[in-house]
């Protein structure tokens, strides 16, 4: 089975140039980095000890950045890589002046280019992040003796049953996995079926908050914009929802005369869809990098730079999390109900079903069907006894998941 896998990214390497070169005309891809993908890069490994984080996107790689802020302090470690496989969090990681931290992007899965990849960043200790199994570098890994640790590991029933239909070769591949942190009971029973040695629950690192100044600081000109507005924001929006968040505003607007729509989507490289959209509906779109203090007119407030949809989660007492009218599982919505705000979404969480749980037990979260059913449920005022509740969890689960990473870490210092 591992052979056929083989064979397969070979065809994918022999087809990547075109694809990459479609992805490049979407601004999905760098137009030079892209050859990190292929472990071509042009940033030194520095001598010494260095741990390795791999997260997919930016949710993934946002949930380390605590983790990451306490390893630059620790004098043990000489460097520290990250590894994503979008350009999205690549820039998130822009925002931050880390000294000893840096960005690469994720090797293709194949033979030749993860051995090409650990024979140059040779790091102690290689920790992935929530659903990242990845057969051949966990191979790789395992030859050289590299401990492999999942951590806020991540399966869905859907994922467990597909890794089933290939029962020897997915035990082959959890086997390799020296320790794995599963952020809720269901995936922890999946591993222990899947077969992973070492299983042990400290809780999911989404309820850590990221206290980073670069997503903290709220401007004075962003506060005086929105001063005598009503506000609530549609975050991480895919597409049809924007029209869905559309159609809120127009019945709020009933109402609310001084009501603006925030939308931030998940992805902006859609912006120009999503303001042709909106602008069919007769609604006044602004986009956020066109940096237009007057907004007196505006309908919806188009949020479509990187890395600052904490900014405006700060300052909405409700907040609708995307990816949950269609079917992809939702989205996080602890970063916005730590500052109090009501949780909105639609009827697909699978992804946050436990989170989504702990906030309906706190009365913080509704689910909601259609725009009318939206519209009725928005509030202006928040819940600041809920934030308190969930950053007390969150501190909790750091201070845990630093004690059991220090452990490991430790341990494969000592052998060099």
């Amino acid at each position: 089975m591992f052979f056929l896998y083989q064979i397969i990214f070979t065809l994918i390497i022999f087809i990547s140039p075109i694809l990459i070169y479609f992805r490049i005309l979407k601004n999905k891809e760098h137009k030079t980095r892209y050859k990190e993908k292929f472990s071509i890069s042009k940033k030194k490994r520095i001598k010494g000890n260095l741990i390795w984080f791999h997260g997919a996107s930016v949710g993934e790689i946002q949930s380390i950045i605590p983790l990451i802020e306490n390893y630059e302090k620790d004098k043990t470690i000489n460097q520290i890589l990250i590894t994503s496989s979008t350009l999205s969090s690549s820039k998130i990681l822009e925002k931050f002046k880390f000294k000893k931290t840096i960005h690469q992007f994720y090797p293709l899965d194949h033979i030749y280019i993860t051995s090409k990849f650990l024979r140059y960043w040779k790091p102690n200790i290689a920790i992935f992040i929530e659903s990242e199994i990845w057969p051949c570098m966990f191979k790789e890994l395992e030859k050289r003796k590299i401990p492999i640790v999942l951590l806020n590991a991540r399966i869905t029933k859907k994922t467990f049953d597909k890794w089933m239909k290939l029962k020897n070769f997915t035990n082959e591949i959890f086997n390799k996995i020296t320790i794995a942190y599963p952020q809720n009971l269901e995936t922890k029973y999946f591993l222990k079926k899947l077969k992973t040695n070492k299983v042990k629950t400290i809780g999911n690192l989404k309820f850590i908050e990221n206290n980073h100044e670069k997503f903290n600081t709220i401007s004075n000109k962003l506060k005086s914009q929105f001063k005598t507005k009503k506000i609530w924001v549609a975050s991480s929006t895919h597409s049809n929802e924007e029209i869905f968040c559309a159609k809120t505003h127009i019945q709020l607007k009933k109402k609310i005369k001084n009501l603006v729509t925030i939308i931030i989507p998940r992805h902006i490289h859609r912006t120009n869809k999503i303001i042709s959209e909106l602008e069919s509906l007769n609604l006044k779109v602004t986009k956020h990098s066109s940096k237009n203090k007057n907004i007196e007119n505006t309908d919806v407030y188009l949020v479509d730079t990187f890395g600052e949809t904490k900014k405006f989660h700060k300052i909405s007492c409700s907040v609708f999390l995307g990816g949950s009218i269609i079917k992809r599982g939702g989205q996080n919505p602890l970063e916005a109900a730590r500052y109090g705000a009501r949780i909105l979404h639609g009827p697909n969480i699978d992804n946050f079903k436990d989170v989504y749980k702990a906030l309906s037990s706190l009365k913080a979260s509704k689910k909601i069907t259609s725009p009318n059913e939206l519209a009725s449920l928005i509030i202006f005022k928040r819940n600041k006894n809920l934030g308190s509740k969930i950053k007390k969890i969150g501190g909790k689960i750091l201070k845990e998941t630093i004690n059991e990473l220090d452990k490991l870490i430790n341990n494969e210092f000592k052998k060099t």
